[in-house]
């Protein structure tokens, strides 16, 4: 645990912000071990030993990482279309969030996600750890002689990580097995961010680390009042809330959340209660219906439900981005929020 962390607290140190994205590193060094992982999903267990004579695309992910959403169809599309030429794309799913632990949570990941290519359920960190890995999302591209020969951190690069691709497996012999370069049209919350106009940055609502967090009586379990105006990309509750190191947590019901932002899209990371029972909630923008502007979690009369822990993207604006005010309200108590993404 203690490994695991530090690892944690490093990483938080180092990634701010949804389009973090440090970018291509040189590669270097062998494809370390596979050993440590807790399961393993649409695939015996593999070993480093076995995947030797074949390309390995290694995506390091967690399943509420927006950043690695908007990643997915490309992981999907190489995997689908160089899978005959001889490359395997393989998942380590390594938690953030305690609940992102439990497997069948991570299995229904997989499923929603359209996942076919092995998936290492790496809830111990410990193929994270023998790659060094510091980052959600990260893919290691490896030879079929095993020596990791490309890397890329966060978003981004993907011509150019498919390009290394189609040589590593020319270099493997692929010869003209190789199909053409994959297009991708990414939907839904896949689709890529609006850069140009993304003007708020993830943020944890834990005590552990937030920001921007101006409810007057500060941020201590009990009960919270909302100011009257909030400035861009601040914050706050309102009703009875427990505040955890890592998330805040609903004690009665009809309590609100309120953040002030300048985004396209905005989502929460939410679990229900601990009884698995779901809670409706009901989402404002500006005091209103979101309408159009509504995201996929989310009717147009900004109606929807917490049925199970995951991202939920609560707004998706149509038109020009400009601050706007999001509130959720809960009909139920127990439901636990995480963090407020943008894209």
């Amino acid at each position: 645990m203690e490994t695991q962390r530090s690892v944690l607290e490093a990483l938080r140190e180092a990634v701010r912000g949804p389009g973090w994205a440090p970018g291509r590193r040189p590669g270097g060094g062998h494809m370390p071990p596979l050993d440590g992982a807790t399961a393993w999903l649409n695939s015996p267990p593999l070993t480093t030993a076995e995947l030797r004579g074949h390309v390995v695309a290694v995506d390091f992910w967690t399943l509420t990482c927006i950043n690695w959403l908007r990643t997915a169809p490309y992981r999907r599309a190489w995997a689908d279309a160089y899978r005959d030429a001889g490359l395997v794309v393989l998942g380590v799913h390594t938690p953030e969030f305690g609940f992102e632990h439990d497997v069948a949570t991570v299995r229904r990941a997989v499923a929603e996600r359209r996942i076919t290519h092995p998936v290492a359920v790496d809830s111990d960190y410990a193929i994270w750890t023998a790659f060094a890995n510091m980052y959600w999302p990260a893919l290691y591209l490896v030879d079929a002689a095993g020596s990791i020969r490309h890397t890329q951190f966060g978003e981004g690069g993907y011509e150019e990580s498919e390009q290394v691709i189609r040589a590593l497996l020319g270099e493997a012999g692929a010869g003209d097995r190789l199909p053409d370069p994959v297009t991708v049209d990414a939907s839904g919350i896949e689709a890529a961010a609006d850069w140009a106009d993304l003007r708020s940055g993830e943020n944890y609502l834990g005590a552990g680390r937030t920001d921007g967090f101006v409810s007057p009586e500060g941020m201590r379990s009990g009960s919270f009042t909302t100011p009257a105006r909030l400035g861009r990309n601040t914050w706050a509750l309102d009703g009875r809330w427990t505040v955890l190191p890592d998330a805040v947590r609903l004690d009665e019901a009809g309590g609100h959340l309120t953040y002030r932002f300048a985004a396209r899209d905005l989502h929460l990371v939410l679990t229900p209660p601990s009884s698995g029972a779901p809670v409706p909630f009901t989402v404002r923008l500006d005091g209103q219906p979101p309408g159009t502007d509504a995201g996929d979690d989310v009717a147009d009369d900004g109606t929807g439900t917490v049925a199970e822990p995951r991202l939920h993207q609560l707004v998706r604006q149509g038109g020009p981005v400009e601050d706007r005010t999001f509130e959720i309200a809960f009909a139920a108590p127990g439901v636990q929020a995480y963090a407020v993404t943008f894209g």
